[in-house]
């Protein structure tokens, strides 16, 4: 496949791009600019896959793609096409077509010195384990800002299969790929700067934090039965045997009143990944243990529905609301936060741990008679009230508590990140 691009200033552009080859996957993919120059270079590599699964060392062969010239002032594609990943899939599962998705470091060096953050699109064809991994171009941009030359060199690159990262490395110095030939600019603005599919993800910002005036709703005022709390960022660690995982999720705590006690909602406003596999319905469960603290103490149990249709690989996945109701056993300020949250998925238990915790809601509480302070019943209970934990509680959930964590079930190697936290799923073919 081949496509003209006129660069920057009006020059003509020469031949155009080079149609490179993606190893063995016969996936064409043109380069923008004017000639477009790449070598083949290959170099040792140590690649770290996920905890479980021993290192590799390996050879790595790829193709850096840039225009041979260009101006000062002129934002340049770049492309890093693999002829061959220094690792294979390992012997333990099969991975689904579009589940892998390659980034990485090309470095600029001579008249301008840089990291080129790479990334390719998350296209596979279906990999068999033990398979070579054939993995998507990367694609990332440079503004040129220096005349002279320019060299371009593949640095250490990750291989992101379903949310879990190998993570490869040089071991010997790596030789220079492609070089572009940068003439003095006009002093204007114009490059040939890529759309928006072409810039880089992988230092993308994270997601806003609430606004500072945001406040816990709290009991007051005579009537009131609605209460919403505010959206905090909570920090989830999650454990699993295929490496440990952490993530930020922003959840909100509402409730009702309902005579004494309180119908709470949790919600999570982050919206959820695409699934890299076929989930079946009615085999996806949420829940939690909302904390409890000032006046009252112990945790309150909320769930949500199971999936009620098959999530199909590349649709969206949601978390939906979790329900339970809050009995106070105190009276005074009561605080909520997001707790412990879990996900039953065919017979497997995910836990993540909040890494701290975070004030979603404040009531003014009235003590009911075998309400949640000082109750005997653990964590996961019943939904009809909370209890305190074994350990006196789950309010202080910070590292210290991290030796409590369950050991995740691995299924089939799958896992999602879903609203924040780390969970796995069954395909629905086979059991490991």
């Amino acid at each position: 496949m081949r496509r003209r691009v006129t660069p920057a200033g009006g020059r003509r552009a020469g031949a155009a791009a080079a149609a490179l080859v993606l190893g063995g996957a016969g996936v064409l993919l043109g380069v923008a600019a004017a000639p477009a120059q790449a070598a083949e270079v290959s170099f040792a590599t140590h690649c770290v896959p996920p905890a479980g699964i021993e290192p590799v060392d390996g050879t790595t062969k790829v193709e850096v793609t840039a225009p041979a010239t260009a101006k000062v002032g002129d934002t340049v594609d770049v492309v890093w096409t693999f002829v061959q990943a220094a690792s294979k899939n390992p012997d333990i599962i099969d991975l689904p077509a579009n589940s892998v998705q390659p980034s990485g470091i090309v470095k600029a060096a001579g008249a301008q010195a840089a990291d080129i953050a790479m990334q390719g699109p998350r296209e596979n064809p279906a990999i068999p384990k033990g398979a070579a991994m054939v993995l998507s171009a990367m694609k990332g941009s440079l503004k040129l800002t220096t005349p002279g030359e320019v060299t371009l060199t593949p640095d250490a690159y990750t291989v992101n299969a379903m949310s879990t990262d190998t993570k490869c490395t040089p071991t010997e110095t790596v030789q220079k790929a492609a070089t572009i030939e940068v003439t003095p600019g006009d002093g204007g603005t114009s490059s040939t700067s890529p759309g928006p599919s072409n810039t880089p993800s992988g230092s993308a910002s994270s997601s806003p934090s609430p606004s500072a005036s945001a406040s816990a709703s709290e009991s007051g005022g005579s009537g009131q039965t609605d209460f919403t709390g505010k959206e905090v960022q909570v920090p989830y660690a999650c454990k699993t045997p295929i490496g440990d995982k952490s993530a930020t999720s922003p959840v909100q705590i509402n409730a009702r009143k309902n005579r004494g006690s309180y119908d709470l909602t949790v919600q999570f406003k982050k919206s959820v990944m695409d699934s890299p596999a076929d989930i079946p319905k009615d085999s996806v469960k949420p829940s939690m243990e909302v904390v409890l603290g000032g006046a009252d103490k112990g945790t309150v149990h909320v769930e949500g529905p199971t999936n009620a249709n098959d999530i199909k690989s590349g649709d969206p996945i949601e978390i939906p609301d979790l329900t339970g109701t809050y009995k106070p056993g105190a009276s005074g300020t009561s605080t909520l936060s997001p707790g412990v949250l879990t996900v039953k998925a065919l017979g497997t238990t995910t836990t993540c741990t909040p890494q701290k915790t975070e004030v979603s809601l404040t009531l003014d509480t009235t003590q009911q008679p075998g309400g949640a302070s000082g109750g005997t019943s653990s964590s996961g209970g019943s939904s009809t009230g909370g209890g305190t934990s074994t350990s006196g509680g789950l309010a202080a959930t910070g590292s210290d508590d991290h030796g409590a964590l369950k050991a995740l079930g691995l299924v089939a190697g799958t896992a999602i990140l879903l609203g924040g936290a780390v969970f796995t799923f069954l395909p629905g073919r086979r059991t490991r």
